[in-house]
């Protein structure tokens, strides 16, 4: 380990954040086959406050891995340093939690171009195809939320993402970024924070059990595009009441909504990528406002979040045949383009006449 990086091992007992239905017994059953895990979080262009140490040691979802790895044999290295990406240093670990932004080849943005990220020190070429093979080779890939914001194909540390992204409404296929590929799909936009229901496909997952068949909350629900043909889909995002009549009189904005004006599409998946296992989860943006509190406070996320841990450390093992073409026949029509949304919407009908 460098003095570069920040290291918080996890081999206490848990600080009281212990998941709702998920029983201390399976740690410890575990407890001789400790997963680690490298949680990354260096962004390079917009930095959810979630991982934003402000000073501090660690993060606020940094402390809750910290606290609550213990219950599920996992042991938690934290780094915002790319630099340490190495073949030597990534073959450490079992798994890698990515919750990124942006192109992490840099540090970060040059002045006057949008969100201009934390200024950490950047991957290398060689330390990002040192993370593709490792993850081919059979360790785990875990990617929250915005880690599907990151090494956009094309776009680079001077692309303004103040604008409307028309170049991100595509389906590469084959073409795209290579992390891309190995995540499963690509982040577009996202229109105002709204209540959203997600349709729950896979109840036997790890963390989905105690499930209904659908939930719903208030988050800031990514719009994606370019999904692998792969993918064991879990989560599905209803689009319809997203964009209803309710909504625009709610918000007359069109990009507040239009980024929701195409059919169902994946929120949630797995797949294997070679030897290795992935998910990923758009959930986990942090705070939504006090009426829905922070993502990584909702027993639903944090379920869903150390079940797929769990099961990319190879702790538990899935069916993961691939279902989007059944699920979600219609994930590649994409919303027509529209400008980023900035803020935390306060959703106020207008007064009447």
């Amino acid at each position: 380990m460098t003095r570069r990086e920040m290291i918080a091992r996890t081999g206490a007992a848990a600080l009281g954040f212990g998941l709702a239905g998920w029983p201390r017994a399976r740690a410890a059953a575990a407890a001789a086959q400790k997963k680690k895990v490298l949680f990354f979080s260096k962004c390079s262009d917009f930095i959810h406050d979630v991982v934003n140490r402000h000073g501090k040691p660690l993060s606020y979802a940094e402390r809750i891995l910290s606290e609550s790895g213990p219950d599920h044999a996992l042991e938690f290295t934290f780094s915002k340093d790319g630099s340490l990406f190495t073949p030597d240093y990534v073959a450490q670990f079992d798994a890698f939690c990515f919750h990124t932004s942006g192109d992490l080849l840099v540090a970060k943005k040059p002045a006057g171009t949008g969100h201009g990220g934390d200024g950490n020190p950047p991957m290398t070429p060689e330390g990002k195809t040192a993370l593709l093979e490792a993850v081919a080779s059979g360790k785990g890939f875990v990617g929250i939320h915005s880690a599907a914001d990151t090494f956009h194909k094309g776009e680079t540390g001077e692309t303004n993402t103040g604008q409307v992204r028309t170049w991100r409404y595509r389906n590469l296929g084959d073409q795209a970024d290579p992390y891309t590929r190995m995540l499963g799909a690509e982040f577009i936009v996202h229109g105002m924070q709204q209540v959203a229901a997600m349709r729950v496909v896979d109840h036997r997952f790890p963390g989905l059990e105690k499930l209904g068949d659908h939930f719903s909350r208030k988050d800031e629900w990514y719009s994606m595009t370019d999904f692998s043909h792969d993918l064991h889909v879990l989560l599905v995002q209803e689009t319809a009441a997203m964009t209803s009549p309710e909504i625009r009189e709610i918000s007359p904005t069109p990009d507040d909504w239009k980024p929701y004006v195409r059919p169902p599409y994946p929120a949630t998946w797995a797949r294997m990528h070679g030897k290795g296992r992935v998910f990923y989860t758009s959930m986990g943006h942090g705070d939504n406002g006090p009426e829905a509190g922070n993502d990584w406070d909702f027993p639903i996320f944090r379920d869903l979040l150390f079940g797929g841990l769990s099961w990319a450390t190879g702790q538990v093992d899935a069916d993961i045949s691939p279902n989007i073409d059944q699920v979600t026949p219609e994930a590649w029509t994409l919303p027509p383009p529209s400008g980023p949304v900035a803020g935390l919407p306060k959703l106020k009908k207008p007064a009447s006449p």
